[in-house]
């Protein structure tokens, strides 16, 4: 299949495996981090970690937007449901996010509140028009990728008239995600977790381009390629990152040029500035709270705004005891540091998001790579992984 056969050969990876191997000076380490799940789940599903030198090492980031979402911000998707009886619609992979007190969307469904997996944002508004009489609340979760579509929706919702139709908004950025994760004390006085390099997000740059990461790369002086989700796509764009750190630079580059470009769909950010304009602040799960680093729905479009209309309001909400996603989102911990990993948390009983997400570090290592006994904390020698 072309754009995907051809990024999954073994002749090719085994020359990019060597080159690698060449260009990685011995004297020193490499830790780069892959901030979105889908580079981890390809970095572990095709043994790619296996493939690199010992001293170069991939640190877990915080993967997708279902792993960051506060429990806070569920626990009003919950009361949405169950106090205002509307239909609240979600994507498949927030019905088991554990809430406070163990609740989970999937279980207040089967105690008999109505929620409603969709595909698509259009699949909410398809039920907002055959339920007139009901209130219809989408569950809107994601990084720039899924926001258009939520642009879309409110507008599609004004233009239809459906006055039953409105939009709890968790859209969140990537790059004030970044940026904090960079100012961190695990990495800037504790040293703890040593970043040297970023794996740009591929499906979110498409939408963003790469322009928006030259500001820190820059500031931080931290290189980023932004990397696409096949398995020789992140090993190129190591290498990439490997020759940026040899040479001292810190720059922007584009691995996933069949994609990304650097200013990437203007039609779509117009269509977003429209709808949406930025949070002051918004909490994220093992981040805390991050200025600027999420949306919310303008005032011109406030009908549409569920905040508003139920009259939201999140409080911050401890992390179940001994788990330890908010640590594995930061890249300071791996899931198998985590004593609940394997244990008493599985995917089907899961303690944190990163066990439930297709997206997160835990549902990988489970996936593809709990049986390793090698596999270390971000300081140790290497991670490991099975193709």
């Amino acid at each position: 299949m072309k754009y995907i056969d051809e990024f999954r050969s073994q002749d090719l990876a085994k020359t990019l495996s060597q080159a690698i191997h060449q260009a990685a000076d011995t004297d020193r380490d490499y830790n780069l981090m892959e901030f979105c799940g889908g580079h981890t789940h390809a970095i572990f599903r095709y043994g790619v970690q296996d493939l690199m030198p010992d001293n170069v090492r991939f640190v877990h980031g915080p993967g997708c937007p279902v792993c960051v979402l506060p429990i806070g911000r569920i626990d009003n998707a919950i009361q949405l449901a169950l106090e205002h009886d509307v239909i609240l619609c979600t994507y498949g992979d927030m019905l088991r996010v554990p809430a406070s007190g163990r609740k989970s969307l999937l279980k207040i469904k089967a105690e008999g509140a109505d929620v409603r997996m969709v595909y698509s944002t259009q699949d909410a508004l398809r039920i907002a028009q055959q339920n007139p009489d009901r209130q219809v609340v989408f569950f809107a979760i994601g990084f720039e990728t899924t926001t258009p579509p939520s642009a879309v929706a409110i507008k599609q919702a004004q233009a239809l008239g459906l006055d039953n139709f409105s939009l709890f908004c968790n859209h969140v950025l990537t790059p004030a995600a970044i940026q904090n994760i960079l100012e961190s004390p695990e990495v800037r006085d504790i040293g703890s977790v040593s970043i040297d390099g970023f794996f740009g997000p591929s499906h979110v740059s498409s939408v963003i381009g790469s322009r928006p990461y030259e500001f820190f790369a820059e500031e931080y002086q931290r290189p980023v390629v932004i990397a696409g989700f096949e398995p020789l796509d992140v090993m190129q764009s190591a290498l990439m990152l490997i020759r940026q750190l040899n040479e001292g630079r810190h720059e922007v580059e584009n691995e996933y040029s069949r994609v990304v470009s650097r200013d990437g769909n203007q039609k779509a950010q117009t269509l977003v500035a429209e709808v949406f304009e930025l949070r002051r602040s918004f909490e994220w799960r093992g981040l805390g709270s991050v200025p600027y680093s999420a949306l919310k729905v303008k005032k011109a479009f406030v009908d549409f705004d569920a905040e508003t209309r139920f009259d939201i309001h999140t409080e911050p909400t401890a992390d179940v005891k001994g788990c330890e996603c908010p640590a594995i989102l930061r890249g300071a911990k791996r899931p198998s540091d985590c004593k609940l990993f394997g244990t008493v948390c599985t995917p089907e009983n899961p303690m944190g998001s990163c066990m439930v997400s297709s997206e997160g570090a835990c549902a990988a290592y489970w996936s593809y790579g709990r049986f390793r006994d090698n596999a270390q904390s971000p300081t140790g020698k290497k991670a490991g992984a099975v193709a």
